[in-house]
């Protein structure tokens, strides 16, 4: 609900920007905010145990690339990234709810693991999120991710400012690595509560959007 507001409020910015671009320090304004929450959200990430704030500081890092891109005078290009972030993202909560449920309502990464014998196919579609988050080709994040950091290369901004962001953006890898290795490849380290079931609700959605995801 929260990021479905977030990301209604920056498609509004999309849709003023020719209005709001006619102040002359707005692109460096909004540029500096979202590389500065690129930046902090991703370091928040990376020390966070629970499986639902791990997603949802990577959706604010998201918002803060698409603000990035609408700081880089393309607007446009903010508005191809909504869209094929909102597969990937849509996909890894999904599978969240789906990992949660087994857990019996727990949320916490310490204890999950081995899911990639457990839930095969949740496991699978978690790493085809993951991957097409961190934007590696040739999946549907790198023709919008890729294409705003090369964006960000050839702007001619303040070093500093592209030294941020690329150290920010580095830190995608990290957590998506870090959250696929503690669920889908580590020992199992929970309770014997345990109810490892893939249903045919969550098998054939998840399913449909990994496919998406990849095309």
């Amino acid at each position: 609900h929260s990021s479905t507001l977030v990301t209604a409020g920056v498609f509004l910015l999309i849709r003023f920007y020719p209005f709001l671009h006619l102040w002359t320090h707005f692109n460096n304004v909004l540029l500096f905010i979202s590389v500065l929450t690129i930046f902090i959200a991703g370091i928040r990430a990376t020390t966070e145990c629970d499986i639902k704030k791990i997603i949802a500081l990577s959706t604010l890092r998201q918002l803060g690339v698409i603000i990035c891109s609408i700081g880089l005078n393309s607007p446009t290009m903010a508005t191809f990234h909504i869209i094929t972030h909102a597969l990937f993202k849509a996909l890894l909560f999904i599978c969240a709810g789906q990992l949660i449920a087994n857990h019996i309502h727990g949320q916490d990464l310490r204890w999950m693991g081995n899911l990639a014998s457990q839930n095969p196919i949740t496991s699978s579609s978690i790493l085809v999120a993951n991957i097409a988050l961190c934007g590696l080709p040739f999946l549907a994040g790198f023709y919008s991710k890729d294409l705003i950091i090369e964006y960000i290369l050839t702007s001619g901004f303040n070093t500093l400012i592209i030294a941020i962001s690329f150290i920010a953006i580095g830190f995608t890898t990290f957590y998506s690595i870090r959250f696929s290795l503690l669920v889908i490849w580590r020992p199992l380290n929970h309770l014997p509560l345990f109810n490892p079931t893939e249903t045919y609700s969550t098998i054939i959605p998840i399913s449909i959007i990994s496919f998406i995801s990849i095309i």
